[in-house]
């Protein structure tokens, strides 16, 4: 069975960078969402296993958008939501708080990444 992975982040090139990053990595299939109302219909579609979700993006922020990912249906109670985040302690208190798992700190590697991706058993 492949697994989906959901990147949100209104940054194309963010997107850009995990998706290359990630597309050889455990045959994943790749998702890619600009905004937080994005990410709830490509997660609703897809149920992904891992999503990438930045917090500050126009329309949905991060945050939000993690709530209602959180509220979703069962299926979709396992995925894994890492924040992607430049902001301070604040905000990651927030996200923790609004259900986020793990936080990849931006700017970050490649290498940081599938790190990360490798720390899940993906």
């Amino acid at each position: 069975m492949t697994r989906s992975v959901l990147i949100v982040d209104d940054d194309p090139f963010i997107r850009r960078l995990i998706a290359t990053t990630l597309e050889d990595v455990a045959g994943f299939d790749i998702e890619e969402a600009g905004d937080g109302l994005e990410a709830i219909a490509a997660a609703r579609a897809t149920e992904p296993a891992i999503v990438f979700l930045d917090i500050d993006m126009p329309r949905m922020n991060g945050i939000e958008a993690c709530r209602e990912l959180r509220a979703l249906d069962d299926e979709l109670a396992d995925m894994t939501i890492v924040m992607l985040t430049a902001a301070g302690p604040d905000a990651e208190a927030e996200a923790r708080t609004a259900g986020a798992d793990l936080f990849l700190t931006k700017p970050f590697s490649p290498l940081d990444l599938l790190q990360l991706v490798d720390s899940l058993g993906a």
